[in-house]
């Protein structure tokens, strides 16, 4: 596994790290705890060391699974967690209070003394977001927190909040199908020095070719909602796949592969979820995948962008 610095910061991270989001029920249908501490095990044996959680995933289940699988291991380990979102994602919490709360919270579901880096997982539009940057720039003098970073947030908000206090990662959905942040965003946090950390960079799974039907999906999977995975855009979503599909077997390499490592070509840290081990040394084999100018213009050629928003009604 390759490494880099973490923008802002002297921590190193792995090039690529393993979104654990997935790894809670009520997101992505079924899951099981035994085999997901073990995946956590196997990304820290195949050097993955950033770990993404959060205290809204599963209400809370998602950073005690985290702190289970690093009891004895947490030397090994970038831990990165967000705050914001109440239980069941109910509501939106960037009051300076709040933070103070939050970050208690996480630290005693994952049984940590500090967290490496926290994000702030959406912008609270109610609060300006120099409180809530300022807020958690005293969980830093405070030895709670290591290093900060942003989700989502807009190229003005990252502005104001790296004003307050250096903000080390921006972590925003990009991929294949999810471009949006080409034009003003990647363009400011290089300019500020910060890590792009993109996330979905599988698009939620539809790019690894294994998702060919609605009926694919159980009933408590969240992408049965998404617009992406709805009647002819799942269709045509299907079509560009198969077409991906054709250049990742003149690479030797899975979809899913050529995916990941367009975003790395991009110059992002990708995150990919999984909840099994044997996806997660797929999506590890993607580091060593070299994309030439001539393979990025093709790729773009043949996927533009998606089919459907990422969410119901948005962009």
């Amino acid at each position: 596994m390759k490494t880099q610095k973490l923008g802002n910061s002297e921590l190193v991270i792995s090039s690529m790290g393993l979104g654990m989001m997935g790894m809670s029920p009520g997101i992505y249908g079924t899951v099981d705890d035994e085999e997901s501490v073990k995946t956590v095990h196997r990304a820290l044996e195949l050097g993955v060391t950033l770990l993404d959680t959060a205290d809204t995933y599963g209400n809370g289940h998602n950073e005690e699974l985290l702190g289970k699988a690093l009891k004895g291991r947490r030397d090994q380990a970038v831990v990165a967690t967000k705050f914001t979102f109440g239980p069941n994602w109910e509501f939106i919490g960037g009051h300076p209070d709040y933070v103070k709360k939050a970050i208690d919270e996480s630290l005693r579901r994952l049984g940590l003394d500090y967290i490496d880096l926290y994000y702030q997982h959406r912008v609270d539009p109610n609060v300006p977001i120099e409180e809530t940057v300022g807020a958690m720039a005293d969980l830093v003098k405070a030895g709670k927190v290591r290093y900060l970073g942003l989700s989502e947030a807009d190229a003005a908000n990252i502005r104001r909040a790296h004003a307050v206090h250096p903000i080390s990662a921006l972590q925003t959905e990009y991929s294949l199908w999810s471009r949006g942040v080409e034009e003003e965003i990647i363009p400011l946090v290089n300019e500020l020095g910060i890590t792009f950390v993109a996330y979905s960079p599988l698009s939620r799974g539809f790019i690894t070719g294994e998702l060919r039907t609605y009926e694919d999906f159980k009933p408590d999977d969240m992408r049965r909602i998404l617009p992406r995975f709805q009647g002819d855009n799942f269709k045509k979503n299907v079509d560009i796949v198969d077409k991906l599909g054709e250049i990742a077997g003149e690479k030797n390499c899975s979809v899913a592969q050529l995916a990941i490592a367009w975003t790395i070509a991009k110059g992002a840290v990708p995150i990919p979820g999984t909840k099994r081990r044997k996806y997660l040394e797929e999506n590890a084999g993607a580091i060593d995948i070299q994309l030439t100018a001539d393979d990025l213009a093709r790729i773009d050629a043949v996927s533009p962008n998606a089919f459907g928003g990422r969410y119901p009604g948005a962009e």
